[in-house]
């Protein structure tokens, strides 16, 4: 029957050939084979396709003869096609369930074992059908033929052909099978036979034209329906089947038939499911086509692939019990057949010799079958095709009808015995004999999709409808990957292109589906890392929202039992509200979302390769990148919002939120991918190749400059904080430790991006990589800007040098006539404030950066601050100890962050290094004529002023003592060479450590010059006309010597009147008391730094800050300041705990061990009381008693 189909389909194919183009083909084949042209027969070919023009009529014609044996076999398998089509049937008697179906106890079934292994075939059992009725239809006049017909031509719309090519069915049964049905009615009712069988088979071709009329409109409705509700079926048999053979493995092999025939009927529904998709058939009595109805989100499709696979996974996994279950069977049928044989029924047959010596042939191969005792089944090698063909010649001889003997007398003469019939145990024999030596074959042919490759687009469809759908299981992925490998199989040998074709669009189909697949999984992991995923639970109320929340909850009167879901007003729910039904969906979301998460994760490092050809598939390897790459797209999204730069600190809770995703995923997973995200996050961190970061050398062409996150970060703080180009107002606020906006910049206020949490928010994410990078960009910018001061003072050095002269000379008309005479220097005054700007924002990074290290890595910040404190002061530095310097700096752990800073990029860009940097204090100290000063406000909010000039004395100190330890530490190597090369005895070099001191003293010695020329100035350029610049000024010259540890508190007292500074402050903080004066720090408020007495009241018997002398001191300059009392200061002097030693000796052992070289000086313990405030703070008590930061050292009084 299926070489009687494959002619059917081949001539029904030529249809489709144009009848010229069939013609050279034949000619072209015969030429290659035969070296020659048939011409002789050539006629012949013309005339056969002239008669087979349509081929279903030549067919139909040249078929007659064995039309009645058609016939007979389509009858004969028709309770078979009967039973694969009631559903209910096979589901209520179990014939796919390997247990009995009423008792699932009974761990086997042998209900319906034949007849479960007829299903195997029944898709070939329906072709048989569809086509033999179409080229026979005279053996649809038989009376059984009619339903067998209906059965399947309901279930289907085509019949394929060739790969996928197709007819539509309906159509040509109403052209060519509909016309001779007819003509049997006309015939029968004219009565050319006998009247009752006139009658009968009019009446059969009346019912046969009926059902060809209304079985075409009764597909286009109910076909698909038909096919769901089997594959359903197929679906929860399939599902139960491999949990069972899983589970009990040794009841596979008695049961391989019945696993046949569930892959069988499972291959027959998915192919069916894609021949019919996207087909439209038009119906016989209408001209508009109707496309069919076939769903492309139906799950069953990937419940099925997933069944077949595992299946077949299955047994081929336990093939050697099958095949010896089989040899087993094998070898006791043995002796039932010989026992069958020898029945009387048997005897009195009288076989003819030709069928006795066939049944003995039988006998003996069973006979001669190996036994599987103690020995290897996979090593048994048993070739059974002879016994297979004895058998099948046994068969063809009973049924034909020549034959004495037919089927019938065999079971009649077998049958009474109460067992199997000679026949049933043959044919049991034969299917148990391809289970030996054809079982891989007979599972390919059952179990492979390969045809599906002709459909693989649509495939490519339902997969990515399916899968992430409310049905889809992330398990199926396999099913549909591993279908991919049997395409090439499609491919025809004799043409190489297309082998090649076939492999590129399997390799490419795979491809796409792994695209779906990791797109689901990336899908997933974004829902999570999302404001309604693992973002709403850490939502989190502000104070002023929670305050709220409770002052509208205590309002609402305690809810009823009857009614607990009481909404408050103003948008407030109840507490609790989240636990109800109605309310949980977002949580049922999550859960749903994590479990698809972990499984998919779980079944793709599961996952076995997947081999195409000569292309290997690695799920998990696509899963690693997936999820790495998704990562670094996410992180570099999320850096910016649609107004600007995304806060650090919030940047830190999604990359922290990603995080905990990524963990929940790699529980279940086999792989590191908290290494790889550590490895995104590095190379977004560090700016430069990443092969620098190894000791090994790798080709210049692999080296890929990284870090683009990081650039992003940096340069939007180089822009908009340190180079305030967007115009905000951008000011430093020393009190606060932030920079502060007048305006948002982009989407937030500068100090919501600049306080200390945040910035320990950026180190924490971007590492000390990210802090270099920073900081490298700030020092490339200073260099600039320190170029710029460096060029200044050269051009105008002539200049600079007569103010000098005249301020040492005391000639007041020619200093300010050579200070007007400076170029720019209000520009060059403008690059000192940016610069003291980028020193301010750098010590807020190294503070951060050091409060990072400290909770992270605590040992190393320890170890860090201990080396610092006993770094040997050598000059010039060795590079070790010069690297140990810029660690420390980098951490905030230095002593003075801003020196060292200025120091190391004088250093690196070769700055002062000719003696017009001597002149600095005096080009510096002419600042203080500037007219930026006239437009300058101090804020003791903020600790500075309104311009941000008080970052002015920060680059003042800093470029200073830098520029100082530059200079001399090149002094020394140069008088260190020339030492060595006079070859000049070593004791004029045992002071090695001595230049660090004389550095020392010559920046004292330098502050000190320009604090004096600066009040000078200050003094000299105030009249009664123009007052309002003066106090800027000497509130910025008092922060500069609070601020320098080069300089004592006490240097601007020789030059201002304490009185005076004191005056100032008490005007400014008086004027505010919601100030909380008593507990602000002193470095920081100016009002508790001053509130003391000047040092040289030191001998006084009243103490200093008492109530008369702060009435005193407030009313010395009452006509210019009105100033109030200031005895709340004298109140809090009174208070201060005595323990400013302790505190300053703490502070010295700390950063200088036992005696202090730079900063605010430290004070005797000769006097009652001190400040409480740290290092930098000013005492009432006697200064100069243990600072050395001057050339001399003065002794400790007691």
């Amino acid at each position: 029957m299926d070489l009687f189909c494959a002619f059917v389909r081949v001539n029904l194919f030529a249809e489709k050939i144009p009848r010229k183009m069939l013609l050279q083909v034949y000619n072209l084949l015969h030429s290659l084979s035969r070296n020659d042209r048939d011409c002789d027969f050539y006629h012949r070919l013309v005339q056969f396709i002239d008669s087979y023009d349509p081929p279903l009529k030549g067919l139909q014609e040249d078929l007659n003869f064995v039309s009645p044996r058609i016939g007979e076999v389509l009858e004969a398998v028709g309770p078979s096609i009967f039973l694969s089509a009631d559903t209910r049937k096979l589901r209520n008697e179990g014939f796919l369930s390997p247990y009995h179906p009423r008792f699932p106890d009974i761990l086997t079934n042998s209900a319906h074992p034949m007849r479960a292994q007829d299903l195997a075939n029944v898709t070939s059992y329906r072709e048989w059908v569809l086509l033999g009725y179409l080229v026979c239809p005279d053996e649809l006049l038989r009376v059984t033929s009619i339903d067998i017909a209906l059965v399947v031509l309901k279930e289907n719309l085509v019949v394929t052909l060739f790969r996928d090519e197709y007819i539509m069915l309906h159509e040509d049964y109403q052209l060519y099978v509909l016309p001779r049905v007819l003509e049997s009615k006309k015939m029968a009712k004219s009565g050319r036979t006998k009247q009752k069988e006139a009658d009968l088979e009019y009446s059969v071709a009346k019912q046969v034209e009926k059902m060809i009329s209304e079985v075409h409109d009764q597909a286009l409705q109910l076909c698909d329906t038909i096919h769901r509700e089997r594959r359903i079926l197929l679906k929860q048999e399939i599902g139960r089947m491999v949990l069972f053979f899983t589970d009990q493995p040794s009841l596979l092999a008695p049961n391989i038939q019945m696993v046949f025939s569930a892959l069988a009927l499972a291959q027959s529904e998915v192919l069916w499911y894609f021949q019919h998709a996207g087909i439209a058939s038009s119906r016989s009595k209408a001209a508009r086509v109707i496309p069919v109805d076939i769903d492309p989100n139906d799950p069953t499709i990937g419940f099925l692939l997933d069944g077949m696979d595992r299946l077949c996974c299955l047994v081929r996994k336990y093939i050697a019990a099958a095949r010896g279950y089989a040899l087993s069977y094998l070898s006791s049928s043995a002796g039932r057949i010989r026992y069958l044989m020898g029945t009387p029924g048997i005897v009195a047959l009288d076989l003819d010799p030709t069928l006795k010596g066939l049944f003995q042939r039988i006998v003996q191969h069973l006979e001669t079958i190996p036994k599987t005792q103690g020995e290897n089944v996979s090593a048994i090698t048993c070739d059974l095709s002879e016994f297979r063909k004895d058998w099948l010649s046994i068969l063809m001889i009973v049924t034909s009808s020549r034959s004495s003997i037919n089927i019938r007398h065999l079971e009649k003469a077998t049958v009474s015995t109460g067992k199997e019939g000679l026949l049933s145990e043959g044919n049991a024999a034969y299917n148990w004999s391809r289970c030996v030596d054809e079982i891989e074959s007979q599972l390919s042919k059952h179990g492979s999709l390969k045809k599906l490759y002709f459909y693989h687009q649509h495939l490519t469809t339902v997969f990515r409808n399916t899968m992430f759908g409310p049905e889809g299981r992330p398990q199926h992925c396999c099913a549909w990957l591993s279908v991919a490998s049997s395409f090439p199989e499609c491919a025809s040998l004799i043409i190489p292109e297309e082998v090649t074709k076939f492999g590129r669009d399997a390799v490419l189909y795979v491809e796409s589906l792994i695209e779906s697949i990791m797109g689901g999984l990336e899908g997933l992991i974004n829902i999570l890392d999302s404001e309604g995923g693992f973002g709403a639970l850490e939502s989190q109320l502000l104070p002023e929202q929670a305050a709220a929340y409770l002052n509208n909850a205590s309002r609402i009167s305690a809810p009823s039992m009857k009614s607990p879901r009481v909404v408050g007003g103003g948008g407030f729910t109840l507490p609790g509200h989240e636990s109800y039904p109605e309310n949980n969906k977002s949580i049922k979301m999550l859960e749903a979302a994590i479990q698809r998460l972990t499984n998919l994760c779980s079944i793709l490092n599961d996952m076995e390769p997947i081999c195409v050809i000569n292309h290997v598939f690695v799920l998990r390897e696509y899963m690693r990148e997936c999820i790495l790459a998704n990562f670094k797209r996410r992180f570099i999204t999320a850096l910016q919002t649609d107004n600007d730069l995304q806060r650090p600190s919030v940047l830190e809770s999604l990359i922290r939120r990603h995080m905990s995703i990524v963990h929940l995923a790699e529980q279940h997973v086999s792989m590191d991918l908290t290494q790889g995200i550590r490895e995104i996050l590095l190379t977004e961190a560090f700016s430069g190749p990443v092969s620098s970061l190894h000791t090994f050398e790798k080709p210049a062409e692999q080296q890929q400059n990284t870090g683009s996150a990081v650039e992003v970060v940096c340069n939007w703080y180089m822009d908009n904080i340190i180079k305030d180009v967007s115009g905000a107002g951008i000011l430093f606020a020393p009190r606060h430790k932030y920079f502060k906006s007048a305006r948002p910049v982009g989407g937030y206020f500068a100090e919501s991006v600049t306080d200390l949490k945040e910035l320990q928010a950026f180190v924490r994410i971007f590492g000390g990589y990210g802090v270099d990078r920073l900081d490298k960009m700030m020092k490339v910018h200073t260099a600039a800007l320190v170029n710029c001061i460096e060029t200044s003072l050269r051009s105008n050095r002539e200049l600079i040098e007569a103010a000098a002269a005249s301020m040492h000379s005391g000639d007041r008309g020619e200093r300010d006539a050579s200070i007007r005479q400076i170029v720019d220097l209000d520009t060059v005054i403008g690059f000192c404030i940016e610069a003291g700007e980028a020193l301010a924002f750098d010590e807020l990074l190294a503070e951060a950066s050091g409060a990072v290290l400290e909770d992270n890595a605590s040992l190393i910040h320890s170890m860090i601050s201990g080396i610092v404190e006993h770094i040997p002061e050598e000059v010039p530095e060795k590079k070790e100890i010069r690297r140990i310097r810029g660690v420390a700096n980098g951490n905030g752990v230095s002593v003075d962050h801003d020196s060292e800073w200025v120091r190391l990029i004088l250093e690196e860009v070769g700055g002062a290094n000719d003696n017009s940097w001597s002149l600095l204090p005096y080009f510096f100290a002419s600042f203080m004529s500037s007219n930026a000063w006239n437009t300058t406000g101090f804020n003791i909010e903020t600790g500075g002023f309104s311009n941000n000039i008080h970052c002015l004395a920060r680059c003042i100190s800093a470029v200073i003592a830098g520029s100082e330890y530059v200079r001399l530490q090149r002094e020394y190597q140069q008088q260190h060479q020339s030492l060595s090369n006079g070859h000049q005895s070593s004791e004029n070099l045992d002071s090695e450590f001595q230049p660090r001191v004389t550095a020392e003293a010559s920046i004292k010695s330098s502050m000190l010059l320009f604090v004096k020329f600066a009040a000078s100035i200050v003094l000299d350029s105030w009249n009664e006309a123009n007052r309002s610049h003066l106090v800027a000024k000497l509130i910025f010259l008092d922060q500069l010597c609070e601020s320098s540890p080069f300089l004592p508190r006490s240097s601007l007292e020789s030059h201002v009147p304490y009185t005076i500074l004191r005056s100032i402050y008490t005007q400014y903080y008086s004027n505010t008391p919601s100030t909380p004066l008593a507990t602000a720090s002193p470095h920081h408020s100016p009002s508790v730094s001053l509130i003391h007495a000047s040092p040289s009241m030191k001998n006084a018997t009243t103490p200093r800050g008492s109530g008369s002398g702060s009435s005193t001191a407030a009313g010395a300059d009452s006509g210019y300041f009105k100033g109030s009392s200031s005895s709340v200061y004298s109140q809090e002097h009174y208070n201060e705990p005595e323990t400013g030693t302790s505190r300053n000796n703490e502070n010295k052992s700390k950063q200088r061990g036992s005696s202090r070289r730079s900063g605010p000086l430290d004070y005797s313990t000769s006097h009652k009381g001190g400040s409480g405030s740290n290092s930098t703070g000013p005492s009432p008590l006697p200064r100069f008693a243990v600072s050395r930061s001057g050339p001399i050292s003065y002794k400790q009084h007691n």
